[in-house]
This record gives structure tokens, C-alpha cells and sequence, in this order.
């Protein structure tokens, strides 16, 4: 079962140049479709539409949410062991090993590129030993009166 896009839709293309697997079509202003054999089920369709015309595949409504609010992976380096199915696991590619430190010569995965992460959580799903988890990004200080 894969993500639909409901008769709500009215065409913007957000859904459309979101999805990592180009597997929705449609023409702008016109309802969009989502192509079940290339859906990968990430969930960034219903995020990213801002008129909540996606249902997940158990037929709820995916809650719109603003792009820099979608959760991130967090890795847990003490349980991690370097195997790298999280970096396999990402549908974008925006996770990566990272520079090996002195003390420790094992590379750890890192999340590279935030911008282009679809908060799919497939990073954490696969993790063997649970050592990645998505989180809300933290919130930004506040700047203090002058």
C-alpha cells in the first residue's frame, strides 16, 4: 500500500518535486497521483502539502509541517558500530560517514546535508543496535535584549 493524494490536492507540485523517487505526476493546478510501484512510503508528500490532501497508507491524513520542523536523525555514537545501513538506508543520500577522529579511527555516520533529510526515518528503522532516532530540530536561543 503506498500514499494517496486526495481530491484536496489542487496542484501546487510540492508533493511532486519533494519525492525522491519521482513517483508522483500530475499538471500543475490539477490533481496529483502517486505511482504505487515507485512510492518508497517516505512520508514527505503529506508533510510538505500544505493542503493535507495525502493520506499514509492506513488511510489517515498526514499532518502538514513546516520543512524546517520535520525531525532529524540523531546517532547515538557510543551503541553505533560504524556499519553504515543507515547511510544505505537513506533514500537522499544526506547521511554520511564522517571524518574518523585520533582517538577513536572508526567513522560515524553524520547527517551531512539537513536540508535535502525527508524525515522518513529509514536511517532509524534499519539501525541494527537502535542508535539512530529522529528528533525535532532544536529550537533556536533566543537573542538576548540589549
Amino acid at each position: 500500500m503506498a500514499y494517496f493524494i486526495t481530491e484536496n490536492c489542487n496542484g501546487c507540485t510540492s508533493c511532486a518535486r519533494l519525492c525522491p523517487t519521482n513517483a508522483i505526476r500530475g499538471e500543475k493546478k490539477e490533481r496529483h497521483i502517486i505511482d504505487v510501484q515507485f512510492c518508497i512510503e517516505c512520508g514527505a508528500c503529506g508533510r510538505i502539502c500544505p493542503q493535507s490532501a495525502v493520506q499514509d497508507p492506513s488511510g489517515r491524513p498526514v499532518e502538514n509541517l513546516k520543512k524546517k520542523l520535520w525531525a532529524k536523525p540523531v546517532f547515538n555514537y557510543k551503541a553505533c558500530m560504524s556499519c553504515g545501513i543507515c547511510i544505505n538506508a537513506c533514500p537522499v543520500s544526506c547521511i554520511m560517514f564522517g571524518t574518523p577522529s585520533p582517538k577513536d579511527k572508526n567513522p560515524y555516520p553524520e547527517l551531512v546535508n539537513p536540508g535535502t533529510c525527508l524525515s522518513c526515518g529509514f536511517c532509524a528503522d534499519e539501525c541494527p543496535v537502535e542508535a539512530v532516532t529522529l528528533a525535532p530540530p532544536a529550537e533556536e536561543p533566543l537573542a538576548k535584549a540589549g
